[in-house]
């Protein structure tokens, strides 16, 4: 293929990137709001370089015409998770979606590889839209923790320099370095209810913080000038203090002023 051939042949996955993370970012902002958790931290994704798709198909010996079936990583979709437990909550998800088809798992994270890499990988066809109609285009799902990820990105920097001939004195303290980003995962999971709990009471701290300054904004549309400076004095005071449930209950007090204000305006 010219550049010309393989710039139409990676559109489909350029776009199937796009679409994927874009769901996945969406999925994360609707757990959240649902369960006040979510076991996706963040998504990448990217398209596999032109010379990267050559060498791996030189290395599994698929033909030119065969890449798009022979190559299941074309696309490549990663997402990251506090902890090893979200990793299967995040592949069940996957299992369960109707905009997919799941062709196949592999679990490192159970059965991790000799050099100590650990993923959760799953291999869908995902139909785009394309001018021409739809195409079905593989990708691959890594799912890991944020752990497991800082390992993964050293090591395939790594083989890249070696050329996957890995001196083996760097092998072993690879070895050694998956043995403790493990123990870190299993020491996270360990003390996971008491971070869930101190995230969460981030999460509240902050949406009460933003709920309270955008009501009283809304006071100084509605020419509620005196009103809304004395809730903001009253906001500093409690914020300096780091009193929670004190602006709560300055939370409940704004939008008692708002709708005040909006039944003296004729609003409804």
């Amino acid at each position: 293929m010219d550049a010309r051939d393989w710039d139409l042949f990676l559109l489909p996955y350029e776009q199937a990137i796009e679409e994927l993370k874009v769901k996945f970012k969406t999925l994360r902002s609707e757990l959240k709001v649902r369960e006040s958790y979510a076991p996706i931290e963040f998504v990448t994704g990217r398209v596999k370089r032109i010379s990267s798709i050559l060498e791996k198909a030189k290395k599994l010996n698929v033909p030119m015409d065969r890449i798009d079936t022979g190559i299941e990583d074309i696309a490549g979709i990663r997402i990251m998770c506090q902890f090893v437990e979200d990793i299967q909550r995040v592949a069940e998800i996957i299992r369960k979606r109707q905009d997919l088809i799941l062709v196949y798992e592999k679990d490192y994270v159970t059965h991790y590889k000799e050099s100590g890499y650990r993923s959760f990988h799953m291999i869908v066809e995902y139909p785009v839209q394309t001018a021409l109609g739809f195409k079905k285009v593989l990708a691959e799902i890594q799912i890991r923790t944020l752990a497991m990820n800082f390992w993964a990105t050293i090591e395939h920097s790594l083989i890249y320099k070696y050329k996957e001939s890995l001196p083996p004195h760097v092998r072993e303290r690879l070895k050694k370095a998956a043995e403790a980003a493990s123990q870190l995962d299993t020491e996270m999971s360990s003390i996971r209810a008491e971070i869930l709990d101190a995230q969460r009471g981030f999460e509240d701290r902050s949406n009460i913080v933003s709920k309270v300054l955008s009501d009283i904004q809304d006071l100084y549309f509605y020419t509620r000038v005196r009103e809304a400076a004395q809730f903001q004095l009253k906001f500093n005071e409690l914020w300096d203090r780091e009193d929670v449930w004190g602006l709560k209950e300055l939370s409940l007090e704004v939008q008692a002023a708002i709708m005040r204000a909006k039944k003296n305006s004729g609003q409804s």
